[in-house]
């Protein structure tokens, strides 16, 4: 098995002198597949961070969210998660067809604990798990490099308040973006979300922003 360390890493290292705890560190907690705890702890998870390289070499980071069990662990290397509609920039998602390498980050804000999950990931408009996921656009596998657990000494605590109420769900409808109904996308729109912006009735965008800065939770 190849070490997580780079000659980068081991100037830092030793340079703070902690190179045999970073050691003891990847003996301890790096893995090549998930076990059950892991499986638990991800597949019990309604966000994570999703980091990946675009086409400048430069690394992006993004949210993304769902009900409990949007992401899901296939055997022990291979996770999957969907691709909901968004902004329509496709930078995820693009930046994955021409740079496969990517970063995960799964936190639980409320004990605290974090997992780190390194990958290589495919997109696919056409694989047989879109059927269970409700619009979504495509499905995410990433077969596992590494993955290990993070000090969880720096999370602050927080507790979740409410469901985003734009995660597609068999037993409603999912609402229109909110930013969809704003006045200046209203001719960039898709046929389909165009559409529904004017039943809804177009608004000016100061008006979203408006909602945005208040917290409401229809913007």
């Amino acid at each position: 098995m190849a070490s997580i360390y780079g000659n980068q890493h081991r100037k830092l290292q030793d340079s703070f002198d902690t190179r045999k705890l970073a050691d003891r560190i990847e003996e301890i907690t790096v893995k090549q597949e998930f076990d059950e705890d892991t499986k638990g702890f991800i597949e019990t998870r309604d966000m994570f961070f999703l980091s990946t390289i675009d086409h400048t070499g430069r690394p992006t980071v993004s949210y993304k969210g769902g009900d409990p069990g949007f992401v899901k662990i296939i055997d022990n290397t291979t996770l999957v998660f969907p691709s909901y509609d968004g902004n329509g920039m496709y930078m995820s998602m693009g930046n994955i067809t021409e740079n496969n390498k990517i970063g995960m980050l799964f936190i639980a804000f409320d004990r605290p604990h974090r997992i780190r999950v390194h990958g290589l990931a495919s997109i696919n408009q056409n694989d047989p798990l879109l059927n269970e996921y409700k619009e979504a656009d495509l499905i995410v596998r990433v077969k596992l490099t590494d993955l290990w657990q993070n000090c969880p000494r720096y999370i602050h605590r927080y507790h979740k308040e409410d469901a985003s109420r734009y995660v597609p769900r068999d037993k409603c409808e999912t609402p229109l973006a909110g930013w969809k109904q704003t006045d200046i996308v209203q001719d960039v729109l898709s046929k389909k979300d165009s559409e529904k912006a004017k039943k809804l009735g177009v608004i000016e965008i100061g008006e979203w922003i408006e909602k945005i800065k208040a917290g409401d939770p229809t913007a």
